[in-house]
């Protein structure tokens, strides 16, 4: 399984020989601290969804579609209907690999990783290849958890620390959009960018976007404990032993937020 990895220090992402810019919400000062054990659970997750026919995945599937696009695509209002732009084929340097949610005629539906949160477009079918992913995040702010699962089945429920009600995290359908490597241990071993963008801040340290993303605790694994906690910019920050655990999740695969 391949992920693509774009590496960040002081804000700036470098993917190849190119320089771009990109911030995931940063928190307080990094310490040095001790993550706790892993919180792994068995159970079944949520029931499988009723199904329209012409949608591909729903709350509850075992595995969702991806589609991994060949190169900037033209993106339509509906199937087969006018052209309204294109949808980049990479995204900070990464291909773009995007949640197939809907599919007709030869056009795939799928989300896609720019703001305005929750935006999707038509795309032709043959300008991308599929796969698919057993994998699905729910991040629950109200219980403050994130839950991993596979095939439905629930193989995490960790604690998390999320935004405060300053900078809330913003809740909806996103995606693992990509893999940054960390600027330092406090980071974590990786940072999980998601397609998800701050709905509180539009432009973090100049940076020109605020990227939610899930990552180490950046010195907060006290206040995170075993319970979760509000203490980010709306970023997802776990212990670095429950972060690990999501090494093997595909970009692309379905990350949902929830307030309920």
């Amino acid at each position: 399984m391949k992920h693509w990895y774009v590496k960040v220090a002081s804000g700036v992402c470098i993917a190849g020989a190119v320089a771009l810019v990109v911030t995931v919400l940063l928190g307080s000062s990094p310490k040095t601290s001790t993550a706790p054990k892993t919180h792994p659970v068995a159970g079944n997750a949520t029931n499988s969804a009723k199904r329209n026919s012409k949608l591909v995945t729903s709350k509850g599937d075992p595995s969702s579609l991806i589609a991994t696009l060949i190169s900037t695509v033209a993106k339509f209002a509906t199937p087969g209907g006018a052209q309204t732009g294109t949808v980049p084929g990479t995204w900070f340097g990464a291909p773009s690999a995007l949640p197939v949610i809907a599919q007709d005629n030869g056009f795939l539906e799928v989300r896609l990783a720019q703001r305005p949160n929750g935006s999707t477009a038509w795309i032709a079918s043959s300008s991308a290849t599929l796969s698919s992913t057993p994998y699905r995040i729910v991040v629950d702010l109200a219980t403050e958890h994130l839950m991993l699962y596979k095939a439905g089945q629930l193989l995490m429920s960790a604690p998390a620390g999320v935004g405060t009600e300053q900078d809330p995290t913003p809740t909806g359908n996103f995606f693992v959009a990509l893999y940054a490597s960390p600027p330092s241990a406090a980071w974590g071993p990786f940072i999980m960018v998601t397609s998800g963008h701050s709905n509180a801040i539009s432009d973090y340290e100049e940076s020109g976007d605020a990227i939610v993303a899930i990552h180490g605790p950046l010195g907060a694994d006290a206040a995170i404990g075993t319970s979760g906690a509000r203490v980010s910019h709306g970023c997802v920050r776990l212990h670095d032993a429950d972060l690990a655990q999501l090494r093997s999740i595909p970009v692309g695969s379905p990350v949902e937020i929830v307030s309920n």
